[in-house]
């Protein structure tokens, strides 16, 4: 059996599906390093996005920083937006679009 360094299983379907919730920021307890570099795809309301800092599913918002705004802390001021929320591994997404890709060059 094997598990994820955190003592829980992983198994097939937690590999294909991104986790509920996660955090670009380090200082975030939802932050996770490994998750992260295998790229995370986000699309909100129907848009593709790639400057969302956070996000969660299952309460359906996102967390984008506010322009080049900075709290006191110097960390990025964050707006949270609501709506619908996709979430996808992007190395999944690459391996699907090189196999149809070798099969519109076999009909050829």
């Amino acid at each position: 059996m094997e598990t994820d360094g955190k003592g829980s299983d992983m198994t097939d379907a937690q590999a294909l599906t991104p986790p509920d919730r996660l955090s670009t920021n380090p200082r975030s307890p939802h932050f996770d390093m490994e998750t992260l570099q295998r790229g995370i795809g986000i699309r909100f309301k129907g848009r593709e996005r790639t400057d969302v800092e956070e996000y969660s599913i299952s309460e359906g918002w996102i967390r984008v920083a506010a322009g080049k705004t900075r709290d006191r802390h110097g960390q990025p001021l964050t707006l949270k937006l609501n709506g619908e929320v996709e979430a996808w591994f992007e190395d999944i997404k690459e391996k699907g679009a090189d196999t149809d890709g070798d099969k519109a060059a076999d009909a050829e």
